[in-house]
């Protein structure tokens, strides 16, 4: 099975639209607001921190490269040609191996594991992004990258951030300008129930091993200044210890 096309479609438009600058992405906020927080809560569950690091769904590779200057062999993959286009630009060294890769295409994935061998996993707002039927497939993806020794940090924009997103898509004078292209494009934020990440990575045949909630920040700010975060929920996942 892989993505619909109108998925794939609306990921390679809006990646081939979106502006390189730094922070120009709704959610692409500094590393140390990001990547770097979820890594105090990643790492203490690491029992092989010696293993490849793979960023699942890196778009423009703000969050991999940050990886990179923490691990030794860091890769990254998005569905988007047109992201890893812009990611690739960016790293001239080609010190990160990206990839274009569905990660519901199962012989893709597979010929991934075979390359990197069993990995740590980083994926932050994949899911909620995907069609219902879409879910299962990522996460059994991401079961077959870890293998038996890596661990996986997934965190997604909780239900209630719907309810931040579409009150500022319907203000007064409209959706930010960082967000209004993820509209525009058919993307739809904050669509998967709280409750069903857990059981995507149990049938998937991994454990939760820790979770909790924590605010997402983007690179948006509101009208008093304050920057915009969304309530997210995060998991660590692996096979049973």
């Amino acid at each position: 099975m892989s993505v619909t096309s109108r998925y794939m479609d609306a990921w390679e438009g809006f990646w081939r639209e979106a502006p390189s600058e730094p922070g120009s992405v709704f959610w692409d906020a500094e590393p140390a607001l990001t990547v770097g927080l979820h890594l105090a809560l990643f790492e203490p569950h690491m029992p092989e921190p010696g293993l490849a690091m793979l960023d699942l769904g890196c778009g423009n590779g703000t969050q991999t490269f940050f990886l990179a200057d923490r691990y030794p062999r860091v890769a990254g993959v998005d569905l988007s040609a047109a992201a890893i286009a812009q990611a690739q630009h960016l790293d001239p060294l080609g010190r990160i191996r990206f990839q274009q890769l569905d990660a519901s295409d199962k012989e893709a994935v597979r010929a991934l594991h075979a390359e990197l061998g069993d990995a740590q996993v980083y994926m932050r707002g994949v899911l909620h992004q995907c069609e219902p039927a879409e879910r299962q497939p990522v996460a059994d993806a991401i079961a077959v990258l870890v293998g038996e020794r890596g661990r996986a940090f997934v965190v997604e924009p909780a239900e209630a951030a719907r309810t931040v997103l579409m009150g500022l898509a319907q203000g007064a004078a409209g959706p930010p300008a960082k967000l209004a292209p993820i509209f525009a494009h058919g993307i739809t934020p904050g669509e998967m129930p709280d409750a069903e990440m857990p059981g995507l990575f149990s049938a998937a045949g991994l454990t939760v091993l820790a979770g909790g909630e924590q605010p997402l920040s983007t690179t948006e700010f509101a009208p008093d200044g304050t920057r915009i975060e969304l309530p997210s929920r995060w998991l660590v996942v692996g096979r049973s210890v």
